[in-house]
């Protein structure tokens, strides 16, 4: 009964004493609604291991009218940043007192950093998908590169994608409008707005799904030819198995088929560099998440 009873012991002091460490480290947290689903902590643990970086970061789920209060109460129990999923990107940009150039053109922010009493808003969405296709070899300069969709994913990869020279980058909605909205704000870069129905009989060389058809398992409403003529197709969803988009376009020959899983840890490592001022390697952690993804 003593060893019992001070084993018992032993376990309650530890846990005070690892409760009490990771109240004093730097506390961040990814904010979403739904959030279990999220991968951020596994993969910023990971960041912080190799880096040698002492912090503690958390999901958290927040209520729809929540979202200011839960940011403030952050602030106030020493936060440093938090990642922000949907639904809060816009509620996250309009909280912001000064925003990188690359959250305002995309009017979202995925990142917060708090410092000297500001709330300073970035999106690294668009730095993680340039950063995971180069990383599989695929040259966007000079290339002709069809993105699919104009929602939030789309805003928040324009400018990034336009900042590797593309000879030209095509945007295709259902909704004309909406893609053409997304162009209207770079009215000196070589874009332009289609529908989907419209690429019928173009050919691109790199294709981005930025759309949730991915997930959903439908297929877009995006020609065979069209598809045939890309060299690479990337969806910037990912999923244990690859996703409708993945199968139809290698079903067709596509040689490069590339899930967003790279572009999640690409954006993760943008904001860990934001907070903490080191780049990770995001190989291993990479392989990390794929072999955990596929257990």
């Amino acid at each position: 009964m003593a060893a019992f009873l001070f084993s018992s012991f032993h376990n309650y002091v530890n846990l005070q004493l690892n409760t009490q460490a990771s109240i004093l480290m730097d506390q961040y947290r990814v904010f979403g609604n739904p959030i279990a689903q999220s991968k951020s902590p596994f993969i910023h643990q990971l960041f912080a291991e190799q880096t040698k970086q002492n912090i503690n970061y958390e999901t958290e789920l927040v209520a729809l009218d929540q979202f200011t209060s839960a940011v403030n109460k952050l602030i106030a129990n020493q936060g440093k940043g938090a990642n922000v999923t949907a639904p809060f990107k816009e509620q996250a940009f309009a909280l912001c007192d000064e925003l990188s150039e690359r959250a305002k053109l995309a009017g979202a922010v995925n990142t917060l950093t708090f410092s000297n009493g500001i709330i300073y808003g970035d999106t690294t969405d668009g730095v993680g998908l340039v950063n995971d296709l180069l990383r599989h070899e695929i040259q966007l300069q000079s290339s002709k590169v069809l993105l699919l969709g104009a929602g939030g994913a789309a805003k928040g990869v324009v400018q990034a994608l336009l900042a590797q020279a593309p000879d030209l980058l095509t945007i295709a909605n259902r909704t004309l409008s909406k893609a053409q909205a997304i162009a209207k704000q770079y009215p000196n870069e070589n874009i332009q707005a289609l529908t989907f129905a419209d690429t019928e009989h173009l050919a691109f060389d790199i294709i981005i799904n930025a759309t949730s058809v991915g997930l959903s398992g439908g297929n877009l409403p995006i020609a065979d030819q069209t598809l045939k003529s890309a060299h690479t197709c990337y969806d910037m969803v990912y999923q244990k198995e690859p996703t409708a988009f993945l199968k139809q376009a290698k079903a067709l020959g596509v040689k490069n088929n590339i899930d967003g899983l790279g572009m999640l840890v690409g954006q993760a490592a943008a904001s860990f560099e934001l907070w903490r001022n080191t780049y990770p390697d995001v190989e291993p952690v990479l392989a990390a998440l794929r072999a955990k993804l596929n257990e």
